[in-house]
């Protein structure tokens, strides 16, 4: 990699609509591919994208949002974080009202990764030039005010490095370090692009290494999407409490795999208080492979335990509540993880 970086983003670039042969407006702000050398990253804004592909339409922005909601996953007023069918988790689901005309709205891109191929595909086929394409959006952040840019779609780059078993100058081992370059690479682009300047194409130019070879696509920006699951923070504070209380077997993905039966007594103790015992016995139930299942769990509580308080711990947890006996004055809770 080259310890340079320039970024910048041309001028003149037409007002995009449906059907416009976007390869051609992208060349033609870069002088006809001119300003291109190959390993250069070129980066154009989601919005063009889609008004290129006519995702743009009239109508209500909040049947829109509706429209490309796989589920809610917060709200606060009128503020939604959805995750969306492309599995991006954010704010109205991408949906955008902006630089359109009034009453329009924008959806992103159907396949941000196929969009981002055809793109440099052409660049390609014209110019002969082999470049990286990033498809960009804005995006918040858990935990910071502001916005940035994010890679929605890639093509032709390695979208993460792996540092992972790698050390660092000191011989520390780099276990889970995984820097999401295409992210930071849309990040400088919008610093040069603007958000009010009208210059929806940037050229990234330093980090050729990224650059994969003609006709290899890579993995694209969809390999940076947690499944549903396996983000920590599946549900908003306040809809986790919700979604487990109501127990409902569709809400269970976002809570993600089944905790250690440790982790899960610890939790039931804290709610249901210090009376809780610590004398819970494991049972395996999967001789044949007990490795591959945390087993079954015998929960002693106290009389007045509240059962609903327990059944929601478990279901956050990914347990399932099994049976509900009696032995003396404590109440017996039989859970066993779920296992789809």
């Amino acid at each position: 990699m080259s310890p340079r970086l320039e970024v910048w983003a041309p001028e003149g670039m037409p007002e995009v609509t449906a059907g416009d042969d976007l390869a051609g407006l992208v060349l033609t702000a870069l002088r006809d591919g001119a300003d291109l050398v190959d390993g250069d990253v070129v980066c154009v804004t989601s919005k063009v994208v889609s008004k290129a592909e006519g995702r743009t339409r009239v109508g209500d922005r909040e049947a829109a949002v509706e429209e490309e909601t796989v589920r809610l996953v917060a709200r606060r007023g009128v503020v939604r974080i959805v995750r969306n069918r492309l599995g991006l988790t954010m704010a109205a689901a991408g949906v955008d009202a902006s630089n359109v005309p009034v009453g329009s709205v924008v959806l992103l891109p159907l396949d941000p990764d196929r969009s981002a191929r055809t793109l440099r595909n052409e660049v390609h086929r014209r110019t002969g030039t082999n470049v990286g394409v990033v498809v960009t959006d804005t995006s918040g952040r858990a935990w910071r005010e502001g916005q940035t840019d994010i890679a929605i779609g890639a093509a032709g780059l390695l979208v993460a490095e792996d540092f992972a078993g790698r050390t660092d100058p000191h011989g520390n081992p780099l276990a889970v370090t995984l820097p999401a370059v295409a992210d930071e690479i849309a990040g400088a682009a919008e610093l040069a692009q603007g958000k009010l300047a009208g210059r929806p194409v940037a050229v990234v130019r330093g980090r050729g290494d990224l650059v994969l070879p003609p006709g290899e696509a890579g993995p694209g920006a969809a390999s940076l999407v947690r499944p549903d699951g396996g983000d920590l923070f599946g549900w908003g504070a306040r809809e986790a409490v919700v979604r487990a209380l109501a127990g409902d077997e569709a809400d269970r993905a976002p809570f993600g795999a089944p905790a250690a039966p440790d982790e899960l007594e610890a939790a039931i103790s804290r709610v249901v208080g210090t009376g809780a015992t610590s004398t819970s016995t494991l049972l395996l139930t999967f001789d044949d492979h007990p490795a591959d299942h945390p087993g079954r769990v015998v929960l002693h509580l106290p009389g007045d335990a509240d059962r609903v308080a327990v059944a929601a711990v478990c279901f956050a947890h990914g347990w399932r509540i099994t049976g509900w006996t009696r032995a003396g004055t404590d109440v017996v809770c039989d859970v066993s993880p779920v296992t789809t």
